[in-house]
This record gives C-alpha cells, sequence and structure tokens, in this order.
C-alpha cells in the first residue's frame, strides 16, 4: 500500500528537503555529515540569576527562552521529548507530597518528591546540590511500603494529558525533529532509591532486591514507551544515567553489566520490535557527568551511539573521543573554565577546537555542565558569537 504525506515522520522519514531547516541541521549531526553546519544550542544555566544580580542583564531578557535564543543565535528546536519518565529520579505516581520538614536557618530539611530528605538552602530547593540526608529504601520491606506500589506502570495518571502530548509529538515528527524518549537511567533510579553510597553496600548485600526494582523500572518505562509507540517512531531513547566521576564509573563494568544492562538490552529490543518505522535506526544516547570515556565500551553493550556532555575538567576531550570512535554522536566538551577566563582564552580555545569538531562532524557544542554563575554575560556573549562563525 503506498503511503502519504501523513505517513512522514510516523511509518517513513521525512523527504531531507521536507524537514524544517534546524532539523536538516541536527539530522546532519546524527549522520555525523562531515563539515556540516554546527547546530547551535546550549545545556543549561546556572548563570542567569547572577547575570542579573550583577546587572550585566536585565531580568526580561534572559528569563524569556525566546529572546536568549535571539540573542544567543540558537537554532530552532529540532528535537522533541517524549513525556519524560523519571528524569533524575524515580518515575513514581503517585509521588511523595513535597515538605519542609525542618527549619536551620539559612537552610531547612525538605522531602523531595521520590521521598530524599535533602538538606538545601531555604527555598532554593533547584540549582544547587544539596545535602541528601535520607532515602526512602533500606530493606525490601521500606521498598514495598515505601516505592513499589508507586512504580506501577497502568497507574491512570502516568496517561493524562496523553492525546495533547501525542499531538505536538506527531506534528515534530512531520517536521523532521529527532523523537526522544528520554528516561531516568538504571544507575541514577537506584541511587534515588537507595542513596549513593548504601547503593553501593546493597549491590553486594541484597542483590536480589536491586534486581526487583529494575524488573519495576522496565514494566514502568516500557509501559510508557509502549503507549507513546502507537503514535510515533522513536529515533532517540536518552538514559540519564550520571553513573560517572571525575576518574571514571562509579561502580564497576561487572556491575553494571549485571544489574543494568539486561533490563536495558530487553527495553531497547521491545521499543524496536514495536516501531511504526522498522528501518529507522534508534539512537541510544547515555548522559553522563565525569569521566565517561571510562564507561563508553561498557554501553557499547546496548549500542550506545551518542553520549555527553564530555566535561573537560574531567579528562574528557572531544577531539580524542571522536578520533577514537568514529560513530559516536557527542555534545557538550566546552570546557566552562575558561568562559570565565578572557575573551583571548576563549578564542585560543575555540580556535583549536571547533575547526578539528567541524570537519568531523557529529558534534554539538555545548558547556560541559551548564553555564556557570562566574562566567559573566559578556563573555558568554563572545563565547556565542564565535561559535556562530563556525556555524
Amino acid at each position: 500500500m503506498e503511503l502519504n504525506d501523513k505517513d512522514l515522520g510516523i511509518s517513513k522519514p521525512v523527504p531531507y528537503e521536507k524537514m524544517s531547516e534546524s532539523a536538516r541541521i541536527l539530522r546532519d549531526t546524527y549522520a555525523i555529515k562531515p563539515g556540516a553546519r554546527i547546530y547551535q544550542k546550549e545545556f543549561g544555566y546556572y548563570c542567569l540569576e547572577a547575570w542579573i544580580e550583577r546587572g550585566e542583564v536585565d531580568e526580561k531578557t534572559v528569563m524569556d527562552p525566546v529572546k536568549r535564543k535571539e540573542i544567543f543565535g540558537y537554532d530552532d528546536d529540532a528535537q522533541f521529548f517524549l513525556p519524560v519518565i523519571g528524569g533524575c529520579e524515580a518515575p513514581f505516581d503517585p509521588y511523595y507530597p513535597e515538605m519542609v520538614l525542618e527549619d536551620r536557618g539559612e537552610h531547612e530539611v525538605v522531602q523531595d518528591k521520590v521521598g530524599r530528605r535533602v538538606l538545601c538552602f531555604k527555598g532554593r530547593r533547584n540549582g544547587f546540590m544539596p545535602e541528601y540526608l535520607d532515602h526512602p529504601v533500606k530493606d525490601k520491606k521500606t521498598w514495598e511500603e515505601n516505592c513499589k506500589w508507586r512504580m506501577d506502570p497502568g497507574s491512570k495518571d502516568r496517561f493524562k494529558n496523553l492525546d495533547i502530548h501525542m499531538a505536538k509529538a506527531v506534528k515534530a515528527a512531520r517536521e523532521g525533529q529527532i523523537v526522544t524518549q528520554y528516561v531516568v537511567g538504571g544507575y541514577m533510579y537506584l541511587r534515588s532509591l537507595i542513596g549513593p553510597v548504601e547503593l553501593l553496600y546493597m549491590f553486594y548485600d541484597n542483590p536480589k532486591l536491586i534486581h526487583e526494582c529494575m524488573e519495576a523500572w522496565l514494566a514502568v518505562a516500557d509501559r510508557l514507551t509502549e503507549e507513546y509507540q502507537k503514535h510515533v517512531t522513536v529515533d532517540e531513547i536518552l538514559f540519564d544515567e550520571d553513573i560517572c566521576y571525575n576518574k571514571g564509573s562509579l561502580i564497576s563494568p561487572e556491575m553494571i553489566r549485571e544489574f543494568l544492562m539486561p533490563y536495558y538490552q530487553q527495553y531497547i529490543q521491545n521499543v524496536k520490535r514495536r516501531q511504526l518505522d522498522k528501518e529507522r535506526h534508534l539512537y541510544i544516547h547515555v548522559a553522563t557527568d565525569g569521566y565517561l570515556d571510562s564507561v563508553i565500551d561498557v554501553y557499547r553493550d546496548i549500542g550506545v551511539d551518542r553520549m555527553s556532555p564530555f566535561e573537560v575538567a574531567s579528562g574528557c576531550d572531544v577531539r580524542v573521543t571522536g578520533a577514537q570512535r568514529p560513530y559516536m554522536v557527542m555534545s557538550g566538551g566546552i570546557d566552562k573554565r575558561v568562559l570565565a577566563k578572557s575573551k583571548d582564552a576563549i578564542d585560543r580555545y575555540l580556535d583549536e577546537l571547533l575547526p578539528v569538531m567541524k570537519k568531523r562532524g557529529g558534534y554539538i557544542p555545548t558547556c560541559d555542565h551548564g553555564v556557570p554563575a562566574e562566567v559573566s554575560f559578556e563573555l558568554y556573549c563572545h563565547y556565542r558569537k564565535r561559535c556562530l562563525e563556525y556555524r
């Protein structure tokens, strides 16, 4: 049966000439097309309030995403995120009620939406790394009482406003945008349940419970993605993992393969089997801070072909990784420390980095973990101006 235009982007690819301009640029990036235009975006911002407080820019300008895009020369959106499954925390439904548990003057103890007790600046839970005081899962009893029932994949609120989300997804797919399923990675999920230190002990002391938690993760992620796949073809799965620190992985390759990989492999296999466009390549994207090169070979077991954000301070160098791994799509890799120095330092840095990466292709330059407050508005504008010269 001949396909019509309504099938474009859904069950067959959008022809290149029918894509939006920004979608063509991003598709060329994913295709690792040498010399192609560089897609212009930013990872995130920790600098906006500082710019305003220092009087470098007015609040209406930098707090408005549309104005920021115009000022900094970002490309139009070319990536559509399906409803996020967990993000950086366990995908509960219902979530815990968020509440202040204790007032400590300038700080407060807060119960967050996934049941953690965190110490943070008063009234400023987001944008800073809090001190984690407690987590909801200690053993099988607390898992079942506090969390397991919140991991019901069929709970009705998980599909709230589904028709609205899917209408937007279909529109984006027909423009040729990259349709991404963003899901909390297994390590980050387990850490949010158990705690970063306690989790390391539980891998040894109670591996059966770890597997039970991961079975619940798979059930939720798979059920939600299955529903979205009735409407669109998924281009990319993004696992938000945060499994590395500045010297390498927080857990061993053997632990990754035992406790995470079987569930990832099953999830990816299920997604591929359900695709409306059976021929489309499914990109596997793993996001982790720290020295991510240490885990690339492990995640290659699930077909990883994009990673981010390549933190320079942790020893990552996109030029080196790009040369060693020609299949890898990369984003990040811009040293936030250099952006805080001077225009001359920025010029030297970009003139060494961007010609190499543009020639290779497959690279999106962004600050390696959000623009920090130390970077002035003037220096960031200079950085953006220089990036646009290499577009």
